[in-house]
């Protein structure tokens, strides 16, 4: 291997000095180009995702399972909302076999424009009273789409900040999750500021598709964005320049780092888990019969949204300091914790004690779990194979654990009455990525190269 190819597969490789360019010019760029496609990205594709996980909780019930109650209507309409998640899985393995073949660029193009069909699509549904039961299939199939393109557009955007990082990889990688509160910022301030123009008949009627409609802006920022920046250099250097890409990239993570993938699902799975407790679940408990305003809570979720797009980027920072490992398991246990917190708050009567603790559940502990996520997967596999690899730990983990959660919390609150018991459920599911973490051990010192189990010379 050149040097030049050798320096990339290390993510070290700079623009040539004789092109007429300061040393290091190019590459500042070309960074900087790369994390913001990553954020917008993430914030366009958890926008639509987000946005239909809160009308889920508070409109499509009524929308398009006018046929059931009220309290079944809202299971259903978490169910569809469960199959977007199950769909990720599919994504990544798609989207991850031509990413580890073709490139993580093309990914980027692909994933994002399958969004935004999705969710304009969506906005255009007939309603259960206009078609019957076609209306709830059509909207599971989009959703199930929207899912796809989650979760290929994941393995791309991280990987394409991970693999030019240079230095404070952690950082860097942050801002794609931190594109998932900022989603939620962004899709809560809409469905809010239509909520407040609106009488509750018109946003049932027609508001909520605005909402999905909205996408279309931020599409195209996106795109703008995106096809001005490069192909990661490190998979340049380990697979194009080399010439020899993994025939089928998932069987030969299978084959080597099953055990890899397997802690990978159970590092995150609390974590998948207690997103969609606090951002999905809560949302509908909260604002259920004689407990708060839903004016209230999505007020509280924007603001929690905004402060958690900061936290997020800040303890990606602390995770090149910490370590991922301990950074997600000081995150973990804490998130554990409030999660007994959150029903006597809602309980309580008290906007303000809500609030408090549902921004410490999501901006301050759960935050700090998902930064370093994305990061501890790319470092846990090998270049040839990384978006494969990460991407099914990623999406199988958000599947069963996030997509399932709000539906099985739902369904335990109706046959126990007991919302401990959903707490319960969750501090089982935060002690075995505790476990998890333990023994995948620390990340953050590992090459990108293409072994990616060898330790950095710093």
């Amino acid at each position: 291997m050149t040097k030049d190819a050798q320096q990339a597969s290390d993510g070290t490789r700079r623009n040539d000095p004789g092109d007429g360019v300061a040393p290091d010019a190019t590459y500042r760029v070309q960074m900087r180009r790369v994390v913001f496609s990553s954020f917008l990205g993430s914030i366009l594709e958890y926008y639509d995702f987000i946005l239909y996980g809160t009308l889920s909780a508070i409109v499509f019930g009524q929308i398009f399972f006018s046929n059931l109650d009220p309290v079944t209507g809202t299971i259903a309409s978490l169910g569809t909302f469960a199959a977007g998640y199950l769909a990720r899985p599919v994504g990544g393995l798609i989207f991850g076999h031509f990413g580890d073949r073709l490139g993580r660029k093309k990914m980027l193009f692909w994933s994002i424009s399958l969004m935004a069909i999705a969710s304009v699509l969506m906005g255009f549904l007939p309603t259960y009273q206009q078609v019957g039961a076609l209306a709830p299939i059509l909207l599971i199939l989009l959703r199930v789409f929207q899912g796809i393109a989650i979760g290929g557009e994941w393995g791309a955007s991280v990987l394409m900040s991970a693999e030019h990082a240079t230095s404070r990889r952690g950082l860097w990688v942050a801002f794609t999750p931190a594109g998932a509160p900022g989603g939620a910022l962004l899709s809560t301030a809409v469905v809010t500021l239509l909520s407040a123009v609106m009488t509750d008949e018109q946003f049932l009627a027609w508001g909520w598709r605005i909402a999905f409609f909205l996408s279309v802006v931020l599409f195209a920022i996106a795109i703008v964005v995106r096809l001005r920046i490069v192909e990661s250099p490190v998979f340049t250097a380990a697979v194009v320049e080399t010439g020899r890409p993994e025939r089928v990239p998932l069987f030969s993570v299978l084959r080597t780092q099953l055990g890899r993938v397997l802690l990978g699902i159970g590092a995150t799975a609390g974590m998948f888990a207690a997103s969609s407790f606090i951002t999905v679940f809560l949302v509908s408990y909260a604002t259920g019969p004689g407990q708060l305003e839903r004016q209230d809570v999505l007020n509280t979720l924007t603001i929690s949204s905004a402060i958690s797009l900061v936290t997020t980027i800040l303890y990606g920072a602390l995770s090149d300091r910490l370590g991922r490992r301990l950074t997600m398991i000081l995150g973990a246990v804490a998130t554990g914790i409030v999660c007994f917190l959150v029903f006597p708050a809602v309980a309580s009567g008290s906007v303000l004690i809500f609030g408090v603790i549902f921004i410490i559940g999501q901006a301050f502990t759960q935050a700090a779990w998902s930064a370093a996520t994305p990061s501890l997967l790319s470092e846990m596999f090998d270049t040839e194979n990384r978006y494969s690899g990460a991407s099914l730990a990623f999406q199988v983990s958000s599947a069963l654990a996030g997509g399932l959660a709000p539906v099985t919390f739902a369904a335990v609150l109706q046959a126990t009455g007991a919302p401990l018991s959903v707490a319960f459920i969750m501090a089982g599911l935060v002690v075995l990525s505790v476990v998890c973490l333990l023994v995948i051990g620390e990340t953050s010192r590992r090459s990108l190269g293409p072994r990616a189990n060898t330790v950095r010379d710093e």
